[in-house]
């Protein structure tokens, strides 16, 4: 006699892209709000720049800090991940080895490709820090930190074996991004509202490159699969 389905399975379906949904929506809406209130000169942007005013110190730390959004500087440090992961997929035989590392550099793409339509549209100027110009909104360099370090994590976080690495492996991503968007803000590179603008931005990346890592486990390959589902593997015999 069949057994119908439990009824508490659909939900359990459900919960994880309602989750991712969350985990997207909020960041959308809050770079919606900021947008807006940047666009309309809103009491948001006064707050923004009586902060900036409060943070805002130049020195040579704060230089260097907001030199790790540069290019330069997170680009490397996604190319090794990419090949990384790549080269671990390939190893363990995956159908689709190709599919995180290809989200990873996609994402990448995606940030000057976002980012420069939205600075040209806000035309924003800086702050006094800077010499006089326009279109500082959002920050692309904070935007490239977020994307470049926060896709390499989530590429190799899964390749690891041992908790207390992938623990470390994400507090340094985390110290390398807030590291970024301190030293942009202190060195008046970027509004406070710039950095927050772009960290939503990234985070939206990010969830595209999250779920295809999570669709692509890491410890299942061809052989794996044929062999679980009875198909003797190629490489089946004696042991």
């Amino acid at each position: 006699m069949p057994v119908s389905p439990s009824p508490r399975a659909p939900r359990a379906r459900l919960s994880r892209p309602r989750a991712l949904a969350a985990l997207v929506g909020v960041p959308v809406l809050l770079f919606a709000l900021i947008t807006w209130q940047v666009v309309a000169d809103g009491p948001l942007v006064g707050v923004d720049e009586r902060l900036s005013r409060t943070l805002v110190h130049p020195d040579r730390f704060s230089e260097l800090l907001a030199d790790l959004g540069n290019v330069q500087v997170a680009l490397p440090v996604l190319a090794l991940a990419l090949a990384y992961a790549a080269w671990r997929g390939l190893a363990a035989g995956l159908d689709r080895w190709w599919l995180p590392p290809l989200a990873g550099a996609l994402a990448m793409a995606l940030v000057p490709a976002v980012v420069a339509p939205l600075k040209e549209w806000t035309d924003r100027p800086g702050t006094p820090a800077v010499p006089p110009a326009v279109g500082y909104y959002p920050s692309g360099h904070t935007a490239t930190a977020v994307v470049g370090y926060g896709a390499a994590t989530l590429l190799v976080l899964g390749l690891l074996r041992s908790p207390a690495v992938r623990r470390a492996l994400v507090v340094l991503c985390a110290l390398l991004v807030l590291g970024a968007s301190y030293g942009l803000v202190r060195r008046g590179y970027h509004w406070p509202l710039d950095v927050l603008a772009s960290w939503c931005l990234g985070a939206v990346l990010l969830a595209g490159v999250r779920l295809v890592v999570r669709r692509t486990p890491p410890g299942v390959s061809r052989s794996t699969r044929r062999s679980s589902s009875g198909t003797p593997s190629s490489r089946t015999g004696p042991s």
